[in-house]
């Protein structure tokens, strides 16, 4: 398994890692500070920085089985096994994966309804709602700022399953299960007197970094599904 700096720390930008396996999926190595992709949120870019060498990350995955994080190349041409090297994460699209995100925890506070999906961009972010109601984009807008405004701090920690299964409200996200350590525990992300759930993504330190965002879009996707989009204002 390869280690996932980020889950404690999503603000890392470097670390020195050893190269374990290259194959077809590409490098994987004992620890990493990239996000691999899921949960709505893409997989992360950057530098792999050899020797004789660097390697552009083009994206970053994961294997569900064995939690092996593989760095997507174009080529792994005279990378070998046990060298080391130094992952260089693209910091600002992080950063921006990051605040949105954040911002839709926030927005599963001010829609009290459960999420059928989700999809974290560079440039923004949506969450799919299971409810009919018609929504207004003005007022969702309103309350995502006056949370952003709290300034309130967040702060992750570990649960059991079965704690997690006498708590199901933690889990606000119909189709996805929230993924686990080797452990056997839970994530959960709390935003000091604002949300509490269970999520494996990367967040920000507090809920003022999220910035000014605004609702750009509201479609139906079905008679039971409301979908939200929001950007950078």
């Amino acid at each position: 398994m390869t280690i996932p700096l980020y889950r404690d720390d999503s603000y890392l930008k470097t670390c020195d890692a050893h190269v374990v396996a290259i194959s077809e999926q590409g490098i994987a190595c004992d620890k990493t500070v990239f996000y691999a992709h899921g949960g709505g949120q893409l997989g992360d870019t950057g530098t792999l920085v050899a020797n004789n060498g660097e390697f552009i990350i083009s994206n970053t995955v994961k294997d569900k089985d064995s939690g092996v994080h593989w760095h997507q190349v174009a080529s792994a041409e005279g990378l070998n096994v046990g060298d080391k090297v130094e992952l260089q994460l693209d910091w600002d699209r992080r950063y921006s994966l990051m605040r949105f995100h954040s911002c839709l925890h926030m927005m599963c506070v001010v829609i009290d309804a459960p999420v059928n999906g989700g999809s974290i961009q560079v440039d923004r972010a949506r969450l799919d709602f299971d409810l009919r109601e018609p929504l207004d984009k003005g007022e969702i807008t309103e309350k995502l700022m006056a949370l952003v405004k709290k300034d309130a701090p967040m702060s992750t920690r570990w649960i059991t399953d079965a704690e997690l299964a006498a708590q199901p409200e933690l889990v606000r996200t119909m189709s996805v299960k929230p993924p686990t350590n080797p452990e056997g525990t839970i994530r959960l992300v709390e935003f000091a007197g604002v949300d509490l759930q269970a999520c494996g993504g990367t967040h920000v330190a507090s809920t003022s970094e999220i910035g000014d965002v605004i609702v750009r879009k509201i479609e139906n996707k079905g008679k039971q599904n409301r979908r939200i989009t929001v950007v950078f204002d």
